[in-house]
């Protein structure tokens, strides 16, 4: 007799499931290849969570649900996990965009108002609730791009009013998503105008007062790791005081100079070290034998037109766990889709097809501590899916400059349906609960 779930998912053309290898823990090296592949696959769902996966004629013979989704023509993967995103802003920066792209270089944006500072300044004005309104609508991106667990960091406030105001914001609006958030603080993510000729003052203001009195907020702490931001004193002095407060860590790290940032993070046991532009060679040793993940982010580097993108394949080949996120935010990045950003990771950075899903599903689900819960298809995680309009899996990084994503679900939920003609049960864009 059949065994009753919730809902099936079945005749997915290609249905991704990533366990050919271990369910927790990351993928390094020629581990970032296999896939888990079923043709014609089918995912039996209970209560939120993956109770099976297999060949769609096997499962429709074995459960039995009153609810059953037919993807046929589609490639099912895990939910994307988007690991790096700046998503609580207050207002965009396209006219600095322009500047850029007209020849104005970092000082000369700054100097017309621009920078970090204007998005500080936009959010020290704005009231909590319609900030909280602007992170909900950032956050209903992510999830109409794949994402279903997303990382998300603060850093335009930088002072201890407004940075418990981005951090509440961040709560309230993800009580009202359903998508899996992790919340990092980054009040070292620039230093304000009022500390800008006492830059000790400031970091004694984070690691004294900040850091105690908002780590119950959030569940990691960053730092904008370069000279001429936080020097290597400094950052080290910010995530040790982080530690202490209980943060995990997580570390801005060799983005446009070399400064030793993924040797400090991996000295430190960050979670993750991000950006990696200028990793040195010292640097990619060190990661390659830590659990310290390198999270790339080639959308930051493609939008700020810089040659120096992430060694992805020298980290690769020496053994570090490499994820890639978005860097979704106002001034560098301003993109949501991770599939946009496997695209310029394949054509800039030479990683393959396996490798971009893989950094962008269980290895990111590992720097944020929750590869037990998301990132592979595994029995008893959750049912968190990306459902995509391609021939193939083959053709994640070559299909670019539209949405390819067609439904996301959330743990066993359709959350985003955008294609309406062809799933009408569900709406246009957010899916009804």
């Amino acid at each position: 007799m059949a065994e009753t779930v919730d809902r099936l998912f079945v005749h997915c053309r290609e249905l991704v499931t990533l366990t050919d290898g271990p369910a927790h823990g990351p993928r390094r090296g020629a581990a970032m290849a296999p896939l888990g592949i079923v043709a014609d696959g089918a995912i039996a769902v209970r209560a939120g969570r993956i109770v099976a996966t297999g060949p769609t004629d096997r499962l429709s013979r074995d459960y039995a649900a009153t609810d059953e989704i037919d993807l046929s023509g589609y490639v099912v993967m895990p939910g994307f996990v988007d690991c790096h995103t700046h998503p609580v802003f207050a207002r965009t920066r396209e006219n600095e965009f322009h500047m850029r792209c007209a020849g104005a270089d970092y000082m000369a944006i700054a100097q017309a108002g621009g920078g970090i500072l204007s998005s500080m300044r936009a959010l020290r004005e704005m009231p909590l609730a319609q900030l909280t309104e602007c992170t909900e609508r950032h956050l209903w991106g992510f999830a109409a791009h794949g994402t279903t667990t997303v990382e998300c960091k603060t850093g335009y406030g930088l002072s201890l009013v407004d940075e418990r105001k981005s951090l509440l914001a961040l709560q309230q609006a993800g009580a009202q998503m359903p998508l899996t958030i992790r919340r990092t603080f980054l009040g070292a993510h620039e230093f304000p105008p009022e500390y800008r000729q006492d830059r000790d003052a400031y970091v004694r203001l984070l690691c004294e007062e900040m850091m105690p009195q908002l780590c119950q907020l959030a569940d990691y702490c960053d730092v904008f790791a370069e000279p001429g931001v936080f020097d290597r004193a400094q950052s080290e002095r910010i995530l040790t005081a982080a530690r202490t407060a209980g943060l995990r860590l997580r570390v801005h790290a060799d983005e446009i100079q070399p400064m030793g940032g993924a040797e400090l993070a991996v000295q430190l046991g960050a979670a993750s070290a991000d950006h990696l532009g200028r990793i040195s060679e010292a640097g990619i040793a060190a990661m390659a034998t830590s659990d310290t993940v390198g999270v790339l982010l080639p959308g930051t580097i493609f939008f700020l037109a810089k040659p120096h993108y992430a060694p992805a394949r020298r980290m690769i080949e020496a053994g570090c766990a490499i994820a890639l996120a978005t860097d979704f935010n106002p001034g560098s990045c301003y993109t949501q889709s991770m599939s946009l950003i496997q695209s310029i990771a394949c054509t800039q950075m030479k990683m393959t097809a396996e490798e971009v899903i893989t950094a962008a599903t269980i290895n990111p689900a590992y720097s944020l501590q929750l590869d037990a819960e998301v990132g592979t298809l595994h029995v008893g995680k959750r049912a968190d899916l990306c459902v995509l309009d391609l021939p193939s899996a083959r053709a994640v990084g070559y299909a670019f400059g539209g949405n390819p994503v067609v439904m996301t679900v959330k743990d066993g939920v359709p959350i985003v349906a955008n294609l309406n003609e062809r799933f009408p049960d569900f709406g246009g864009g957010r899916a009804h609960h």
